[in-house]
């Protein structure tokens, strides 16, 4: 990439990339810049990750280099693919995290979450597969070729339960999306507790639309999941009321103060909008 290109790619400026060139292996970015950063390697290709574990395990080689050393004892499957959907999912273990604006604990077993909303690219393999209809939005049974990779939009509750089952998995509690957007410290925001709005596709920035799923490198959770504040609200499986499902996330229509993943919102489980999707979760596999 050039400079600029993996600045977009990452979400920093291009003075910063070329000042880490410049400075070689003394840099110390910030942590959530590493973060961007470790998250980008994570969803690189293979054989981009194949070049770094080389580099990696040379520098190591050569002279102590601790931090080499850290990333060479990394589980390597933290990020998996499901073997239905193809997704690529984290994994969030189990314990304790700090839940709600109270702060209380809560304690959920492990589990998988999809790293990015679900797309339109994904709703079409689910679609294909089971004759499914498609969102109003589509052109006929095909998506529009621009919005490959934003997520699905105008799904009820029922039609992403409807996918979750067919790909073996399930839409997450509210208890678990919330965990695995702000960590176990119980973070504000998915990126630590800033209220900036420029990690995010909200009302305030302007946009006006979905964007793609992978754009907000620098808003990643502390697990390494995508668009958890922003983008569309998610349907969750929690119950709120009769016939009614809470979501998380905020959408690119509503305000930034609505986004931190502690707020409430819920919905009838027949609604469907421009700006509500979903992801999902599953078990060990």
């Amino acid at each position: 990439m050039t400079v600029r290109r993996f600045a977009v790619h990452i979400g920093v400026s291009d003075r910063m990339v070329s000042h880490w060139e410049a400075a070689g292996i003394a840099i110390a970015p910030r942590p959530s810049n590493q973060a961007a950063l470790d998250t980008a390697l994570s969803c690189a290709g293979t054989e981009a990750q194949e070049r770094f574990a080389v580099l990696i395990t040379e520098r190591a080689a050569a002279a102590e280099d601790r931090r080499a050393e850290i990333l060479l004892a990394a589980d390597p499957l933290r990020f998996v693919r499901h073997p239905v959907d193809g997704k690529l999912m984290v994994e969030v273990p189990e314990g304790l995290f700090l839940r709600g604006d109270s702060g209380g604990t809560a304690w959920l077993s492990a589990f998988h979450l999809d790293v990015f909303p679900t797309t339109n690219a994904d709703y079409f393999r689910f679609v294909s597969a089971t004759g499914y209809p498609p969102p109003q939005h589509w052109q006929g049974t095909r998506y529009p070729e621009s919005l490959f990779d934003h997520p699905v939009v105008w799904v009820t509750w029922r039609d992403a339960a409807a996918y979750a089952a067919w790909a073996g998995k399930a839409l997450p509690s509210s208890a678990q999306w919330e965990k695995a957007a702000r960590g176990t410290k119980g973070n504000v925001y998915p990126w630590g507790n800033s209220p900036t709005a420029a990690k995010c596709n909200v009302a305030d920035s302007g946009i006006g639309h979905t964007t793609s799923v992978s754009r907000y490198q620098s808003g990643a959770s502390p697990f390494g999941a995508y668009d958890l504040c922003g983008n569309v609200w998610e349907w969750c499986a929690t119950e709120s009321a009769p016939g009614r499902r809470e979501l998380k996330g905020s959408a690119f229509t509503s305000p930034f103060v609505r986004a931190a993943p502690a707020s409430f919102n819920d919905a009838s489980t027949g609604m469907c909008d421009e700006d509500t999707g979903f992801r999902c979760v599953a078990g060990p596999f």
